[in-house]
């Protein structure tokens, strides 16, 4: 269609063998930590309505949903959320998943905390990322918390670069060709899966790249304050070069 916005290429990321594959990588206990320190810093409240987009096969939502909270779980690949509902239903867990697109979804109603997991922040440049955040805010309460995870900020991309690098995941080989790109900074990526039948799926991605200066300057614009950047859910205070950060912005 003439005149139509451009498809986002993480659009379509997961779908396909890598949706499996992304259950692997998660650490053993990794979610409930997460959880505990999404809680501690959220300072939720018992029945808080929490928003968790980008959420994926919803491991945070459903951990929340079991800890009483009323979470709303946004993701646009259909099957994680058809199986999120049914994980919901089955545990009569106060979750609703809706599968769209967050960056065009209209939101309804006032949350208590909103997060965003797992490096997804990094699927938007700029321009759609502020717009991103200025729509959270106005669904998130005054003084209610922001929380993004990510690995691919500027101050972690900057030393744990790599263009060649491959890893397995269970009984998938994942092969990955990455290069780095400049105005807008962004790392371009191609992943190919090989499964254990020797088939293979390959799958692109781009991750967008913010320094916590220009994340800063993004989270103002949007009526956020940059409250504190962590490198592990236990508040351990990020460094330049740690492989992970959990950025906390408080809605003003």
């Amino acid at each position: 269609m003439a005149g139509a916005a451009p498809t986002n290429i993480n659009n379509n990321f997961f779908e396909g063998t890598y949706k499996e594959v992304w259950r692997g990588i998660i650490p053993k206990g990794l979610t409930e930590a997460e959880v505990d320190f999404i809680e501690h810093v959220c300072d939720l409240q018992e029945g808080a309505r929490v928003l968790d987009i980008m959420c994926g096969y919803g491991r945070h939502a459903l951990e929340l949903g079991r800890r009483g909270y009323a979470v709303t779980a946004v993701d646009n690949l259909k099957d994680y959320i058809d199986e999120i509902n049914a994980l919901a239903a089955e545990g009569s867990l106060s979750v609703e998943g809706i599968a769209a697109d967050v960056a065009t979804l209209e939101l309804v109603g006032t949350y208590d905390a909103v997060i965003c997991m797992g490096n997804s922040f990094s699927f938007f440049g700029e321009a759609d990322a502020l717009k991103l955040l200025q729509k959270l805010s106005a669904h998130l309460k005054q003084g209610g918390k922001l929380i993004i995870n990510s690995w691919m900020i500027g101050e972690i991309a900057i030393r744990h670069f790599k263009e060649k690098d491959w890893y397995y995941v269970g009984p998938y080989k994942c092969i990955i060709d990455s290069h780095y790109k400049f105005n807008p900074s962004r790392i371009e990526s191609e992943q190919l899966i090989i499964s254990p039948d020797g088939s293979s799926e390959l799958t692109q991605g781009v991750d967008y790249i913010f320094t916590l200066s220009e994340l800063g300057t993004l989270l103002k614009k949007a009526s956020f304050n940059l409250e504190q950047v962590y490198s592990t859910p236990r508040k351990k205070s990020f460094q330049l070069g740690d492989s992970r950060a959990y950025i906390v912005a408080e809605r003003v």
